[in-house]
């Protein structure tokens, strides 16, 4: 515990010092982009160096702003770094900030002024699907789950009318990760690549799509209609310090009711998902919608997703940029028919 309080200190000193090199200590506000093209990329090389450092609670942010390297943490002004040499940057006319790399060339901490900060590891190392061990088995979860029944609500309700979104709009693109393995848990839980939302908001996507491919993007959807069992083996499978990522199967979901959608945007000339800050399904900070950290370019896209959804009457989930919520969810109940039976 000491040595967590002495790094805190140390976090905190660091840009202290640093922040009043650079002349300032009021904190910098986030802008959105306005621009109608995406920023340029930054050099290849800054890449292995955007991330945090030093302890959770008072980390220390190195992202990407307008073509420079900034030094970020809550609360002080933002400080741009400039690049001296690989790996070497000045902060203001006497601090130098210098990353370090191991063996293998991965960047493990930084240094100013004498303060050493770790690089903290958040989200998948490998830049692929995070995975959460589950914490029981995941044949046991099934089973309980497919003979539990969800929760009696107090209607009336809306009448169910799902529709399946690559009818109304064959250019909306499918990445079904929960009928795959290449999910949160590892193991496959729809058992069909399909998406499904109750038709307002399905028709609400195709408008937000064909706004979007006007500018050069389509959407794709990893994420619609989820049946209840399916929410209660997420929630029974993670452990806690994961729960505020899934719903809780006693009051349901909003993809049990068909009215939320988890979807990225795709870039319709090389058909390829655009880079967000963070990965889909990822339980970290980075997740988060106003997670101020990567890049100019990969922010922008997050933006332009957001905008376009919700001038659908879509608002994005707290915890997840890639989750929107249609605005009339309430007014459907919990639906726990497998995709399969849908229609018939």
């Amino acid at each position: 515990m000491e040595n967590l309080h002495k790094m805190r200190a140390s976090a905190l000193a660091l840009v202290l010092v640093l922040a009043a090199a650079c002349g300032s200590n009021v904190p910098a506000q986030a802008t959105t982009p306005r621009a109608s093209e995406p920023p340029v990329a930054p050099p290849e090389r800054w890449l292995a160096l955007i991330g945090e450092y030093g302890p959770e609670a008072d980390s220390a942010m190195v992202l990407e702003r307008d073509g420079r390297l900034v030094l970020h943490m809550r609360k002080f002004a933002d400080v741009t770094l400039a690049e001296q040499s690989a790996d070497v940057f000045s902060a203001g006319e006497k601090s130098r900030v210098r990353f370090l790399r191991n063996t293998a060339g991965r960047v493990t901490s930084l240094i100013a002024d004498g303060t050493q900060l770790v690089r903290r590891q958040v989200g998948p190392e490998s830049g692929n699907q995070l995975l959460v061990p589950p914490v029981r088995p995941m044949a046991e979860l099934r089973k309980e789950a497919l003979a539990a029944s969800p929760p009696v609500e107090a209607g009336p309700f809306r009448p169910t009318d799902l529709v399946e979104l690559t009818t109304l709009d064959p250019t909306i693109k499918l990445e079904i990760r929960y009928a795959t393995s290449n999910n949160l848990f590892g193991t496959p839980f729809y058992s069909e690549a399909r998406a499904f939302l109750q038709r307002p908001a399905a028709e609400a996507v195709v408008r937000a799509n064909k706004a979007l491919r006007a500018q050069g993007y389509g959407l794709l959807i990893h994420d619609g209609y989820r049946p209840w069992y399916v929410t209660k083996m997420f929630w029974d499978a993670s452990p806690k310090d994961k729960h505020i990522f899934v719903a809780d199967p006693s009051k349901g979901s909003r993809h049990n009711r068909g009215a939320a959608v988890d979807l990225t945007l795709y870039d319709l000339g090389t058909g390829a998902p655009v880079e967000m800050v963070s990965t889909y399904d990822e339980t970290s900070s980075r997740a988060y919608p106003d997670y101020p950290g990567g890049t100019s370019r990969q922010r922008w896209y997050r933006a332009l997703l957001r905008t376009a959804m919700e001038a659908e009457r879509f608002t994005v989930f707290e915890a997840e940029w890639w989750h929107f919520d249609y605005a009339d969810w309430k007014q459907y109940g919990i639906g726990n028919v497998d995709f399969g039976r849908i229609g018939r």
